[in-house]
C-alpha cells in the first residue's frame, strides 16, 4: 500500500493509526468482523503485520480476496473454537464491539486467541449523543451514521460502561486512547471523545 493510501485510510478511521501504534513490526493478528480488509491492510503497510480477517459479509470476503488479504468467512456469535490458544500476538475488534450480541464471551475469546486484544467503538457518552437525546432523538453522525430503525448496533457503551465491564469481567485495560476525527482528547474524554480505542489483556 502506498503512503497515500495509508493516510487517507487514516484520516477515515483515525483509529486505525490508534490501534498501529500499539502493534510492533511483523507482529501476527487477527482482525474480528475485518470488513473489506482495510485495516489488515493498513497495518501490513505500516507494521508488516501477517495475519487474517474473520467476516461473514460474502461482499466483504470478495473485497478482502481483491485487495489481498488472507480472510476466513465466519460467524463471530459462534466464536472462536476454529483458533487454538494464543496463536496469535493481538486480536483486533476495530468499530464491531458494539453489534456483537454475546460481548463477554467473545472478548474472553479474544484474550485465549490472542496475548493481547484491542477494540474500537463509538463512545455513547459523548456530548452530541447526550445533546441528541436530551432532544429526545436516537445519535446520528458520522460515528453513528444509522437510523435508530436500521442500525447494526445494539450495545452501544461508553467508557464507563466498557471500563466497568473489563473490571468485572477480569479483563486489565493496558492502554487507552479517545479521539474525536484526528485529534487526542484527555480531558473529560468521556464526553469529548466521539471513539474509544482499547489495549487490554487477561487480569493476571
Amino acid at each position: 500500500m502506498s503512503k497515500l493510501d495509508q493516510s487517507t485510510l487514516a484520516a477515515i478511521r483515525p483509529d486505525f493509526a490508534a490501534i498501529a501504534g500499539w502493534i510492533p513490526q511483523g507482529a501476527s493478528v487477527l482482525d474480528l468482523g475485518c470488513g473489506d480488509g482495510s485495516l489488515l491492510r493498513y497495518l501490513r503497510g505500516t507494521s508488516k503485520v501477517h495475519g487474517y480477517g474473520v467476516e461473514i459479509n460474502h461482499d466483504n470476503i470478495v473485497a478482502c480476496i481483491k485487495n489481498q488479504v488472507n480472510v476466513i468467512q465466519g460467524d463471530l456469535e459462534s466464536g472462536l473454537s476454529g483458533f487454538e490458544s494464543n496463536a496469535f500476538d493481538y486480536v483486533i475488534l476495530s468499530q464491531t464491539l458494539q453489534a456483537t450480541r454475546h460481548t463477554a464471551p467473545l472478548m474472553q475469546e479474544m484474550l485465549r486467541v490472542g496475548r493481547e486484544g484491542l477494540v474500537s467503538f463509538p463512545n455513547f457518552g459523548y456530548w452530541r449523543n447526550r445533546i441528541d437525546i436530551l432532544q429526545g432523538n436516537m445519535p446520528v453522525s458520522e460515528v453513528l451514521p444509522y437510523q435508530w430503525y436500521d442500525t447494526p448496533n445494539i450495545h452501544l457503551c461508553t467508557l464507563h460502561d466498557f471500563e466497568t465491564f473489563c473490571h468485572d469481567n477480569g479483563i486489565c485495560i493496558i492502554d487507552r486512547r479517545v479521539m474525536t476525527g484526528n485529534n487526542e482528547i484527555k480531558l473529560l474524554p468521556n464526553l469529548l471523545g466521539s471513539t474509544a480505542v482499547y489495549r487490554f489483556k487477561r487480569a493476571v
